[in-house]
């Protein structure tokens, strides 16, 4: 079943682990599930991605190429997956966190304004820019 868009379920990939990001996205009071609750460790991103697309969960990840990569940007895209991308991959679990809670209000905000598929680059600071999608019912991105 899907997720209602005033409530949207994150997906946290698996690179981003599974203790800090989703401890501080819970606390922060969202909705969270985590790759390895739900997939194998060695579960390939073009078939997660589908599953996460039905259910209408927006993906948090810091696998920058997931939207340069041809398999990967076709099952994202296939499976009308949001996707958040953070930009800064160095970051520690608790940075990578604290990011991603400082985003928490703007992705809400452009989950419920953009259509899926979409491609949003997140940084450490919170700023999040729509790199691929389309506003409902408006202009096309693609950069």
């Amino acid at each position: 079943m899907a997720q209602s868009p005033e409530r949207p379920t994150f997906f946290v990939d698996r690179c981003l682990g599974t203790l800090d990001v989703p401890r501080a996205l819970r606390n922060a009071g969202a909705l969270v599930a985590v790759h390895d609750d739900h997939f194998p460790q060695g579960c390939l991103d073009e078939e997660w991605l589908c599953v996460v697309g039905r259910k209408g969960w927006a993906v948090l990840t810091k696998d920058k190429w997931i939207r340069r990569n041809e398999l990967e940007r076709a099952a994202l895209e296939d499976a009308k997956v949001a996707a958040f991308v953070l930009s800064a991959g160095d970051l520690s679990g608790e940075a990578t966190g604290a990011a991603f809670v400082a985003a928490l209000p703007k992705m809400e905000h452009i989950l419920a304004k953009w259509d899926r598929p979409l491609i949003a680059r997140v940084t450490q600071a919170g700023n999040v820019v729509v790199l691929v999608g389309q506003r409902k019912g408006g202009i096309q991105r693609d950069r």
